[in-house]
Order: C-alpha cells, then structure tokens, then sequence
C-alpha cells in the first residue's frame, strides 16, 4: 500500500506563493508509478485536476493555473512537488496529491491553501 502526505498548505494574500510537497512512501521511480499529481476541490465544486507529471517526466496543467505553478518531483527523496506563484483567491483550495500505482489511484489526505483577498 502506498502512502502519500502532503504538507506545505495555508493562507496567503493574493499574488503570494506556496510551495505543496507530497512524499510517497515508496520509490515514485519505479515502474509500477505510471504518474503523480496534484488536484484540487473547493467548496461546492467537484475536484479537478492541477498538474501531473509522468514518470518519464512529461507535465500537464490546467489551463487556470499555466504560466503560475510548476510541478516537479525529487526522485531521490520520492517527493513531488507544486510550486504555486501569484495565486488568486480562487485557488482557494484543499490539494490533493495523486498517484497512479498499478494503474489505480492513490490519494493523500490533502492540504488546505487559502489566498486571502
């Protein structure tokens, strides 16, 4: 069974940055992760996707948030990361960190993000 935390969340002012870490608890270079990623759900609102990166290290971004976040990874301490910059309330956010493991998913538990006004 995979486990995956995250940690980096909390409140910051609109335009801030926050940087998202989500370590597995296993090797994230292994064959059997296909990839790993970071969706998200407001209140009301169903969760979508944010970013993904593949094991051979293609990335994908929602649209809403190209050109301000970046993901990346650290295959050596297994830790994915998304680095959130000039963020809008409506980032407003829990973030999950995903993981396609045998081709199924895996989900932490996620981390709140609130961008203040």
């Amino acid at each position: 069974q995979v486990q995956l935390v995250e940690s980096g969340g909390g409140l910051v002012q609109t335009g801030g940055s926050l940087r998202l870490s989500c370590a597995a608890s296993r090797s994230i270079s292994s064959i059997n992760f296909s990839a790993m990623g970071w969706y998200r759900q407001a209140p009301g609102n169903q969760r979508e996707l944010v970013a993904t990166i593949t094991r051979g290290g293609s990335t994908n971004y929602a649209d809403s948030v190209k050109g301000r976040f970046t993901i990346s990874r650290d295959v050596a301490k297994n830790t994915v990361f998304l680095q959130m910059n000039s963020l809008k309330p409506e980032d407003t956010a829990v973030y999950y960190c995903n993981a396609i493991v045998f081709g199924l998913p895996r989900w932490g538990q996620g981390t709140q993000v609130t961008v203040s006004s």
